[in-house]
């Protein structure tokens, strides 16, 4: 069972932050638990990640749709493209690390979702909308550093917006089987102990890690 991680945090290289405590600590778990297996990591802000944009993606698939070759440009775009889809799919746990920015996943996530929530590829268009055709044993778990807190039932808590969308898209778009999200909240907010909502996070990590590989 191949786990891939998604790094989605910008400053990917610095290990002050959050996010990469995190992410360190989930490879600590797994190299514990699979000393003979490995990880495959992408970091979304050292790659070349295609856009949405009439250049990119949205002009190849409009030439595509018209049958107009690509330019040598284009076919490169289109080529990290299909190895982006290819890789994600080969691994069936993923692990996305990410702060959150203004409430929502980074700016190369959601190129990055662009780029694999692809019909055909991992949902498809049926007369009764669309279906995941991720249904094969998939899991996904966010790793998620934040300034404020959004488990207290409050103001804060329907702001959590890429908790809403990376599960919408994983588990009601593309059928994964499970979404899950260890936080470490609160790192800007008044009168939170920050080795507390550390020490939290490390336990909620120990909790979901056994369920993320079952």
């Amino acid at each position: 069972m191949k786990t891939l991680i998604i790094n989605a945090q910008p400053d990917f290289r610095n290990e002050s932050h959050y996010s990469i405590k995190l992410q360190n600590l989930f490879l600590k778990r797994f190299h514990e638990n699979f000393p003979n297996e490995s990880v495959d990591l992408l970091n979304l802000y050292e790659e070349k990640i295609p856009q949405l944009t009439t250049d990119e993606l949205l002009g190849i698939w409009e030439k595509q749709a018209k049958r107009i070759n690509l330019t040598p440009e284009q076919d490169r775009i289109f080529q990290i493209n299909q190895n982006l889809i290819a890789q994600f799919k080969e691994h069936h746990r993923i692990v996305i690390v990410s702060p959150l920015h203004n409430f929502n996943v980074t700016s190369k996530m959601k190129d990055y979702i662009d780029n694999i929530l692809v019909a055909h590829e991992t949902f498809k268009y049926t007369p009764e909308g669309s279906v995941g055709l991720m249904t094969d044993d998939y899991k996904v778990m966010l790793l998620q550093a934040s300034g404020s807190i959004y488990t207290n039932d409050d103001r804060y808590t329907p702001l959590e917006f890429s908790r809403m969308y990376l599960d919408g898209i994983f588990r009601e778009l593309m059928g994964f089987d499970d979404f899950s999200i260890v936080r470490v909240q609160g790192l800007q907010t008044n009168g939170v102990n920050v080795d507390e909502a550390m020490a939290k996070a490390v336990s909620d990590l120990d909790d979901k890690f056994t369920n993320f590989y079952k």
